[in-house]
């Protein structure tokens, strides 16, 4: 019985490791910034889940699904006269809620020619077979 006990405690030790996915999800946002930094917004879109399920809420508008995310983001700083700028993410708070889902917050900046624009943003992620990935963006700016 004592074997038993302690081979779920290692188990259990092994199946969650906090610093690994703290780790895993702080690659996410440097790999969408870095995305972003050569202007590939498809590749700045790989860190959010490519469902239906997505929500992005910015303002006073709610975006579902990964494809409308996307032309928003197309739309918003890809279109005519548009500057994406350089993106940076600081004050970053990575609350892990369970084994398969993380509460991120944090600000992001823009640095352009134009302005600097600065706000503040909270992730949702969910842990996915292909790794970590936002199910809900809340950015307000």
């Amino acid at each position: 019985m004592q074997t038993c006990v302690i081979t779920m405690c290692v188990a259990i030790a092994f199946a969650a490791d906090p610093p690994q996915d703290r780790a895993a999800i702080q690659r996410v946002l440097d790999d969408q910034a870095n995305a972003w930094n050569k202007r590939d917004l498809v590749g700045f879109m790989k860190g959010y889940l490519e469902s239906e399920e997505l929500t992005f809420f910015s303002g006073n508008k709610k975006t579902k699904g990964w494809k409308t995310t996307l032309e928003r983001y197309q739309k918003t700083y890809q279109g005519d006269g548009k500057e994406m700028g350089k993106l940076t993410f600081d004050e970053l708070s990575i609350e892990l809620l369970g084994e398969n889902h993380a509460l991120v917050r944090g600000r992001y900046r823009l640095q352009r020619k134009s302005d600097n624009p600065t706000g503040i943003f909270t992730l949702i992620l969910r842990k996915t077979p292909a790794g970590w990935r936002i199910v809900h963006d809340h950015t307000s700016g």
